[in-house]
């Protein structure tokens, strides 16, 4: 690393950042193929369901012509139904007149549901609200007094992004039974789905409410969700405390009291584990590491990172014993073990079944696996032979039936997806792979992952726009741990409240599995090519599909066939099997560790000479100065995604940091910061003199210390070398600078950058007009201009004429709800004879050059910018990003 050298000229200041996939069995051994799979319910479920997705968007007034239709469906089904021996066929008519049944049923349940949210005086003025034009901070919102039903846990995010960066939010789903309209006083009765908001330190009373509590409230009445939030009518922003109307019900009482139990008995874990096994085991994420998340999602992990319909097959499975077996004389399980009869063990798995969903509460894959474990119950407790197929069929039926918004969680159909791969495909990859003499677990757990994986990679696609290449080997090594950490986990859950020293000691062996799956997801993480990036949408989908379709096809080729006894292989097949072979894992391997060297030959990236690189990393900034060393750079803020971070140095070889400059703590310029310390040297962090938002600006300390690099504070007047071809100026903040121009994105700090060819470049953060213009006449000619802000309207340009740059970078993400760039930055800009590029639009940017004279850039476009938009951390993992000074959008909108 280039050595750092500083002359402190003025002293500073005092100092003061889904969906579960469902892609590993958990138990020993796969499902056994059944030789007569019955499929027959496949189609009507399939029909149900797209119909409920189709009518679930519409706005009201569609429900007659839809019941006309569903009535029409009906006659028909009748019709083919009573057809001569139609019954005793079961051919083409009696298949088509159970998908138009269902159908039919589906167009009738869907508007019933969904007529709550269309209706009523908290509707109503919600969609006033979304009409109307944006109303002034001062302007008062409408207002009404509600008794609401809490139906949901309480959900904490943190706002990562605009002034509100760093705030703590609170959202909880709810029924508005009551509501009276503010001030005239006109009270309604409805049932109306609402989503609660609290802010800031306001909302820690509320993070103790329990579904099923009754509350009354006085809010504000906001459009929910922005389009995206489809369960809900209003969103209500709440001041104060709730005020309890009746206490939550005893099933709900005794969850609670379960949910916190495991929570104080794994406080003395590590913080991987302590974080991880209460998500694993009951869904609660509250204290999962952001940076273990992002692990488990790079990994496809993401399903352990919650409690999913796995956990409920491994708990069955312990109690009834493997499915297949479970109604036969070979069964196991602790209900054979006591000599449980069949239908004693029946009634047992459907109460644990209850208590399960209600305990972890109904998500998306618990509901999936509840649904289907209960129809295998069923068929247990009355001898009939237990299908999974079908049973996989009549749960999506019935749920999405009872539960129409079902029908768009993506959580629900990765579920479905998962498990159809496991019961459908699995079976017959294991026995192609035993076939081939691979060893009997091995083949069904490769099997299974294997086809999981590949019904699911089309949709994951469109959540991350990335591919997972360290999927597959991830779920096998944590397939390891699941079962015991589930098990473990569940007793520590049960023990508890009555022995709380046993649950204690429990815990500590639960730890290990749990952090054994915490080791996986970040090594495989760490691999420099375990994610591929790909495009989204439609088009991404497609192209897996055709990728997974041709791997498919492809993959006999590299696997050896069986061979007759006696009968040795041709040796020519041999020999181009292992050459086609040692080529693929050649190409697999280059891919996964990327060299530098390699991947500047194969992209060009980055260009021979850079000096200054502008990463896109979506709505937010982060800069590298390269240092004159290969493998070396100065970084100027991180962005708002670790990922993106690391992916950024990683294409331009960075390994060693010597500085890393936080301009200011808002979340679009520090959340990255775990990407760029991942497997790096880094030698500082320098930040602002300005701790705002605090939220934010403590996490970097905690990061920084973590990794035992020194943080510092930087001033105007300091200057700083990096070997000798480096050197720049802090020119902001100044001492006293928050009187002048208060505000965190006038706290930043900004930098004149020159070259020892004499090229001069303007770094200048997010500062607004009040601060900028303290730097006229400071800075004199600069060829590139590093633009303010993202480009936002707000910009002085007695600063910008002086400045007079020949290029000017902005940084932001596509689509941001900001508007950034703003046109009339972009048109002056140009007017004043400036080159502008944008990463929105070009993607990684590079500056080339140490001179006027020989000033050029270069672009490295990015598939799939809206993988990178500001992420909200909370249980659902999918909030909107607010616009400055708004709340954000409802957290239960599609993830991205």
């Amino acid at each position: 690393m280039p050595p750092l050298s500083a002359t402190p000229a003025v002293p500073a200041a005092s100092a003061v950042s889904v969906v579960p996939v469902v892609s590993v069995i958990t138990t020993p051994d796969p499902p056994t193929r059944s030789p007569g799979a019955d499929f027959r319910l496949l189609l009507p479920a399939v029909s149900a369901w797209v119909v409920t997705a189709a009518l679930l968007p519409l706005e009201p007034g569609y429900e007659v012509p839809v019941l006309a239709a569903a009535a029409a469906a009906v006659l028909a089904a009748v019709r083919l139904l009573s057809r001569r021996g139609a019954l005793r066929r079961r051919g083409a008519a009696v298949t088509l007149a159970a998908v138009l049944l269902t159908a039919a049923a589906a167009a009738i349940a869907t508007p019933l549901h969904t007529a709550d949210l269309h209706r009523g005086p908290l509707a109503e003025l919600a969609h006033a609200a979304e009409r109307t034009e944006p109303r002034s901070p001062t302007a008062p919102a409408p207002a009404v007094e509600a008794e609401l039903t809490v139906v949901g846990d309480p959900k904490v995010h943190t706002a990562r992004g605009g002034v509100t960066g760093g705030q703590t939010l609170l959202t909880v789903d709810a029924v508005a039974d009551r509501v009276v309209l503010l001030p005239e006083g006109r009270t309604t009765r409805t049932h109306t789905p609402v989503t609660v908001m609290v802010r800031g330190a306001e909302s820690e009373p509320w993070q103790r409410l329990l579904p099923s509590e009754r509350l009354a409230v006085e809010a504000e009445v906001q459009p929910a969700g922005e389009g995206h939030d489809t369960e809900s009518a209003a969103l209500l922003l709440v001041h104060g405390p709730p005020r309890q109307l009746a206490p939550p019900s005893l099933p709900q009482r005794i969850a609670g009291r379960l949910r916190e139990g495991l929570r104080t008995a794994t406080d003395g874990l590590p913080p991987d584990a302590r974080g991880l096994l209460p998500g694993l085991v009951v869904g609660d994420t509250s204290r999962l590491p952001d940076d273990l998340e992002d692990a488990f999602r790079a990994t496809d992990l993401v399903h352990l990172v919650a409690v999913s319909g796995a956990n409920l097959a491994i708990v069955l499975g312990a109690l009834l014993g493997a499915p297949g077996q479970a109604g036969t004389p070979e069964r196991r399980g602790l209900a054979a073990v006591l000599g449980l009869r069949l239908r004693t063990g029946a009634l047992l798995g459907t109460g644990l079944t209850l208590a399960f969903v209600t305990v972890c509460r109904p998500e998306p894959s618990v509901l999936r696996a509840a649904g289907t474990g209960l129809i295998g119950m069923l068929a247990l407790a009355t001898g009939r032979p237990r299908q999974a197929v079908p049973a996989l069929a009549g749960a999506v039926l019935v749920l999405v039936l009872l539960d129409p918004f079902l029908a768009h969680s993506f959580g629900f159909l990765l579920s479905v997806l998962a498990t159809a791969g496991l019961l459908i495909l699995g079976p017959h990859w294991a026995e192609a792979l035993r076939a081939r003499r691979w060893p009997h677990h091995l083949a069904g757990a490769l099997a299974a992952t294997a086809a999981a994986q590949a019904l699911c990679a089309p949709v994951t696609v469109v959540l991350s726009g990335h591919i997972s290449l360290v999927g597959i080997p991830c779920n096998l090594l944590a397939e390891l741990a699941v079962a015991p950490a589930t098990l473990l986990g569940f007793g520590v859950l049960v023990l508890q409240p009555l022995f709380p020293a046993a649950a204690c000691l429990l815990a500590e062996p639960a730890g290990v599995p749990a952090g054994w799956l915490a080791l996986v997801a970040r090594r495989g993480a760490e691999l420099p090519g375990g994610q591929l990036a790909w495009p989204g949408g439609w088009f991404g989908t497609v192209t897996v599909a055709v990728v997974v379709l041709s791997a498919c096809w492809a993959a006999p080729l590299l696997l050896p066939r069986p061979v007759e006894p006696g009968r040795p292989a041709p040796a020519r097949r041999r020999w181009v099997r292992a050459l086609l072979t040692g080529a693929l894992l050649t190409a697999l391997l280059a891919v996964l560790l990327r060299p530098p060297q390699l991947a500047r030959i194969a992209t060009g990236w980055p260009p021979p000479g850079w000096r200054l690189a502008m990463c896109d990393v979506g709505q937010g900034d982060m800069l590298a100065l390269a240092t004159g060393e290969p493998d070396s750079a100065v970084v100027i803020d991180t962005g708002p995604d670790p990922n993106a971070a690391d992916r950024c140095l990683r294409d331009l070889g960075i390994t060693a940091v010597p500085l890393l400059v936080l301009t200011h703590f808002h979340a679009d310029h520090v959340e990255g910061l775990p990407g760029v310390l991942r497997g790096r040297r880094v030698g500082a962090v320098e930040g602002t003199t300005l701790d705002d938002p605090p939220g934010e600006a403590a996490r970097v300390a905690r990061w920084a210390a973590e990794a035992a690099v020194p943080l510092l504070r930087a001033g105007r007047g300091e200057r700083r070398s990096v070997g000798a071809e480096l050197a720049w100026e802090v020119v902001w903040p100044a001492p006293g600078a928050s009187v002048e121009a208060p505000g965190a994105n006038n706290a930043s700090v900004a930098l004149l950058v020159s070259l020892t060819g004499g090229l001069r470049m303007a770094l200048l953060g997010d500062l607004e007009p009040s601060a900028q213009s303290a730097l006229s006449g400071r800075l004199g000619r600069v060829d590139v201009l590093k633009v303010a802000h993202h480009g936002s309207a707000h910009q002085d340009w007695d600063l910008t004429g002086a400045l007079r740059p020949r290029l000017a970078l902005i940084s932001c993400g596509e689509g941001n709800p900001y508007g950034h760039p703003s046109p009339k930055t972009v048109d002056r800009l140009r007017g004043l004879g400036a080159a502008v590029l944008r990463t929105d639009r070009v993607g990684d940017i590079a500056v080339t050059g140490d001179s006027p004279a020989t000033l050029g850039v270069s672009v490295h476009p990015q598939p799939g910018h809206a993988a990178h938009r500001p992420r909200a951390r909370d249980t659902s993992r999918s909030a909107a990003p607010a616009r400055p000074g708004e709340a954000p959008a409802s957290p239960r909108g599609p993830p991205a």
